[in-house]
């Protein structure tokens, strides 16, 4: 089974081994979407469609992409399978699974042999393997880069505001007011 979503034209491909991972790597869409990236997202199995990852991966740099986000839960396969058809760089993310909590696709993906890399992110870090697409187009993107620049900066001034209302009324008051909200 392969679902695709298409924004713009591609520059990144975000690919599952199922259409459950989908909900954990909705995070890495949202902030490409976000820098105004295009997208494209599938869902394919490592281990129960084997030649179309590999078609895949093959054909993903003729059709304009430039990273490809791999999330994989259990035995994790996807990414390094991705990796090793593609020039590309690819991003693993580890799908949090209810037997393991997701430390068996760390290790998977994270323990790749030489000449094969993958770079992983934490388990469910689909936001941060956005956020990591979007650095490695941004040495090559002003656009981008100014984009990434902004985002830090925003997400500086909000970690800062916080400390300061916590300086203010204390940790006790700021922890009520967040159970408020």
């Amino acid at each position: 089974m392969c679902y695709h979503f298409r924004m713009k034209k591609p520059q990144v491909s975000i690919i599952m081994g199922s259409d459950s991972d989908l909900p954990a790597m909705q995070a890495a869409a949202d902030v490409l979407e976000g820098f105004s990236i295009g997208v494209e997202v599938t869902a394919l199995s490592a281990h129960r469609a084997p030649s179309a990852v590999a078609a895949y991966a093959k054909n993903a740099e003729k059709h304009g992409v430039r990273v490809i986000i791999a999330g994989a839960g259990l035995a994790a396969h996807l990414p390094g399978v991705i990796a090793a058809f593609t020039p590309l760089p690819v991003i693993g993310v580890p799908i949090k699974s209810s037997s393991t909590a997701g430390i068996d696709s760390l290790f998977a993906i994270a323990q790749m042999p030489p000449g094969v890399p993958v770079a992983t992110v934490a388990i469910n870090g689909a936001k941060n393997a956005g956020i990591l697409a979007a650095q490695m187009l941004g040495t090559g993107d002003t656009r981008i880069r100014k984009a990434l620049v902004a985002y830090k900066k925003k997400m500086e001034k909000e970690v800062l505001a916080k400390a300061a209302r916590i300086g203010k009324g204390g940790f006790r008051k700021y922890l009520a007011e967040q159970k408020v909200a």
